[in-house]
């Protein structure tokens, strides 16, 4: 009964939270904190996790996370790339320049997310889940993310190319081709490796496959609704920075990052405002639901030790994040379904990292 009762007041507020968007702000905003709900009892209650699953797949060489995984890119990308074929004014795709600011930053992402045990959208549901060193994370990842967008300027200043976008320089035909040809790639790649365990496991979780799909289908929601696609990291750093310019710390204005037109907007404006912190608090909201309707054990209890690491991964979650254009979220999901060469770049780097991570974290015993 008190379970009920708390969904039911859940329920009523973010409701009520809608309703107040959808009057004082916009029905833009409102859908987006909607959607942002759907993937967050999504991703709570199927468990999505994508770092578990790479961390599964070189750990235990269970390859039915990744392949949940490969499964949201295909079916996002069989939407969102001809969208953006159709819509190519009205729509943008998730680019980013292919960078030595890419490299690193996706390397020490991919190696901080298993020590944190959780990437941008994992930090999210699992904080909204009440499980203490995600909650103690989130606000060092937004620290992180504010201070490696500030410093963005200088790591791309080492070197980078143009951001190259698959529907625009091959077209429709040749963007899904070349994109389902790298999925088919990752997933026999994924599926030998797995062949070497000494243990047979299914290489279909259906849970997982039905979240991959919801989630795919409310990643395109939010490309359609917002014009452009899903993104977790920005809304982090948008919110330390306006802590930091409110305490007078810096200055926007003579930052590259934060003086550019778009984001000396986003600064000045309400953070309702935001496309992607409408959607994050909506995910927060989404798995908070889920917690109060289905309490999850006792985590883990962690040392001192364990603590430390965890907030230090956590803040070069954010920091690495800024400097490889987005997480699993807005450089793998995002842009490989948009078609931006810089999520396949990403998910090499990352993955690399990720290998050193779960060493990492075994070593401080997760």
């Amino acid at each position: 009964m008190t379970k009920m009762k708390n969904r039911l007041a859940l329920t009523v507020a973010f409701a009520a939270f809608a309703v107040f968007l959808f009057w004082f702000v916009s029905v833009r905003q409102s859908l987006l904190f909607m959607v942002g709900i759907g993937l967050g009892v999504v991703l709570a209650g199927a468990r999505f996790g994508f770092t578990t699953g790479w961390r599964n797949l070189i750990e235990q060489r269970d390859a039915s996370g990744v392949f949940a995984q490969l499964i949201l890119l295909a079916v996002a990308a069989a939407f969102s790339m001809p969208l953006l074929a159709s819509f190519p004014t009205e729509l943008s795709a998730a680019l980013g320049p292919p960078s030595i600011s890419l490299l690193v930053g996706a390397l020490v992402f991919g190696g901080a997310m298993q020590i944190a045990d959780g990437c941008g959208s994992g930090t999210l549901y699992k904080a909204g889940l009440g499980i203490p060193l995600n909650m103690a994370i989130l606000p060092v990842f937004a620290l992180g993310s504010f201070l490696g967008s500030a410093h963005l300027g200088w790591w791309l200043d080492l070197g980078s190319v143009q951001p190259v976008g698959l529907v625009e320089e091959v077209g429709l035909s040749g963007a899904l081709g070349l994109t389902y040809l790298g999925l088919i790639v990752l997933a026999l790649a994924a599926w030998w490796w797995s062949k070497t365990s000494s243990v047979s496991r299914s290489l279909l979780n259906t849970k997982l496959i039905v979240g991959a799909v919801l989630i795919a289908v409310l990643a395109v929601l939010i490309l359609v609704i917002a014009g452009k696609p899903w993104g977790v990291v920005y809304g982090f750093g948008l919110w330390a920075a306006k802590i930091a310019q409110a305490g007078n710390l810096f200055d926007p204005t003579v930052n590259a990052f934060w003086s550019q037109p778009v984001n000396a907007t986003a600064l000045q404006q309400s953070v309702f405002l935001d496309l992607t912190s409408i959607t994050n608090i909506g995910i927060l909201a989404g798995a908070l639901w889920i917690f109060s309707r289905n309490k999850s054990g006792k985590p883990n209890k962690l040392n001192t030790q364990q603590w430390i690491v965890g907030i230090i991964a956590g803040f070069l979650l954010g920091y690495s994040s800024r400097l490889a254009f987005g997480c699993n979220v807005g450089a793998m999901v995002s842009g490989i379904s948009t078609g931006s060469i810089h999520g396949w770049i990403w998910v090499v780097m990352a993955f690399l990292g990720s290998l050193i991570g779960v060493r990492v974290r075994r070593y401080f015993g997760y």
